[in-house]
């Protein structure tokens, strides 16, 4: 294979069987069950990277169970994790913190692409009778139970797709072959092209159980404030670098890659 082939063909590996499409990824029936809790204020300091801030009067993690059934280029696949809010220079958003998840492809994408903190384990996503129920095990380990009273009151649509078009933010770590750090940074991503087909609140518990491994009660439930329940159709988007951790002090730049093609051009011509 050619120098010049190898570069029109390369976007993901391996080189011949990618194990991923080309995004961005369009996904349909998209069902969320998120819980909000406060936590420690101080783990949670921990475990934020700057420049991203928190706020410490307000400690709080959204834990998410998402169930995905008809993902473009990635297929039918359930994942769940905390995300964390934050504000990057006056904005607000979301800090990705941990997400387990049980497909490769989305795992792999997940993390070569944007730099989603994705590890493989077994998340389920269902009702269960009157109760929506959401659990993460980790091997045969029970590490995370989530449960809401299914569709008990309804949710303004337009409050519900504002929250999932907020933008993300996450710490992508590449290595070099000698095992340090060759892109380390900050990166930025969205939802778009959100339709908010339902949304829903009601009576809401979480259990978060020590584990070495997915170690979720990191951030222990001080408090839960709120439980949310959506369906809606999204795209995810592809990302840009706001922060660069290896550019020299006093060098820093923000910058967005110049090489990504707008994600409404790319679905036009799928």
């Amino acid at each position: 294979m050619k120098v010049s082939d190898i570069r029109a063909q390369a976007y993901a590996m391996p080189l011949t069987s990618p194990a991923y499409s080309r995004g961005p990824f369009r996904f349909i029936d998209r069902e969320f069950l998120i819980v909000t809790y406060r936590t420690d204020p101080d783990r949670l300091r921990a475990l934020v990277p700057e420049p991203l801030e928190i706020d410490v009067d307000n400690p709080l993690v959204k834990y998410e169970f998402i169930r995905m059934p008809d993902s473009s280029g990635f297929g039918n696949y359930t994942e769940t994790g905390q995300v964390i809010p934050v504000t990057f220079e006056g904005r607000k958003g979301l800090y990705v913190h941990s997400m387990y998840l049980d497909l490769h492809a989305p795992t792999a994408g997940g993390r070569e692409l944007w730099g989603f903190p994705k590890k493989m384990a077994t998340p389920t996503l269902a009702v269960d009778g009157d109760t929506l129920t959401g659990e993460l095990r980790y091997g045969k380990s029970l590490v995370a139970t989530a449960s809401m009273g299914f569709k008990h009151s309804r949710v303004d649509a337009r409050q519900a797709q504002q929250s999932l078009e907020a933008p993300g933010f996450l710490l992508k770590i590449v290595p070099h072959v000698d095992g340090s750090p060759r892109i380390l940074e900050l990166v930025e991503y969205r939802c778009i092209d959100v339709q908010v087909k339902g949304a829903w609140s009601g009576p809401v518990g979480l259990q978060l159980n020590s584990h070495a491994l997915a170690p979720v009660a990191d951030l222990p439930v001080r408090e839960i404030v709120s439980g949310t329940h959506i369906l809606a159709d999204l795209t995810l988007d592809l990302g840009k670098v706001v922060y660069d951790y290896l550019a020299p002090v006093g060098e820093q730049t923000q910058r967005q890659s110049m090489t990504r093609t707008p994600a409404k051009k790319v679905l036009e011509h799928a």
